[in-house]
This record gives structure tokens, sequence and C-alpha cells, in this order.
């Protein structure tokens, strides 16, 4: 037997569209971007970030930040 849903995920995404503030579609896409250039660092670099592995081959060496302008805004993105 399985225990009923007790919140509703539909619901609460639609209270926080509704009573979200203006920058609310700009965080999000910036953190979207922000975490798919983390990804692809991952996998060029065979590890994820601070993860020490026997068979890396390149390394990491921190982020550049670097403003991308958008249609919701101007976003600060972390180039790795």
């Amino acid at each position: 037997m399985t225990a009923p849903h007790i919140v509703d995920p539909a619901g609460l995404l639609g209270e926080a569209l509704a009573e979200a503030s203006p920058d609310l579609m700009r965080h999000l896409l910036q953190s979207i971007i922000n975490s798919l250039l983390s990804a692809d660092a991952d996998a060029v670099v065979g590890a994820e970030y601070g993860q020490p592995t026997a068979g890396r081959l390149a390394q990491r060496n921190g982020y550049r930040h670097r403003p991308l302008d958008t249609r919701v805004g101007t976003l600060d993105v972390a180039v790795p």
C-alpha cells in the first residue's frame, strides 16, 4: 500500500508562479544555464567538481563570470 501524496506539486508550482517576483524567470534561466555548463565541464574532465578520480586526464580551474543578454534580462553566467 502506498502513502497518499501530502503535497500537490502542480498546485505548489501554480502558487509559486502566481506570487512570483518578476525575477523568477531570470533566476531559473540562469540556474539552468550554469548547471548545463557545469555538467558539460564534468563530462570533459571525467569527474564532478571537487571529486578526485584515478583516471582523470584534465582538471577544472575555477569559473569566470560573463554577462549574457537574453529576453528576460542580463544573466551572470559562470563559465568553467
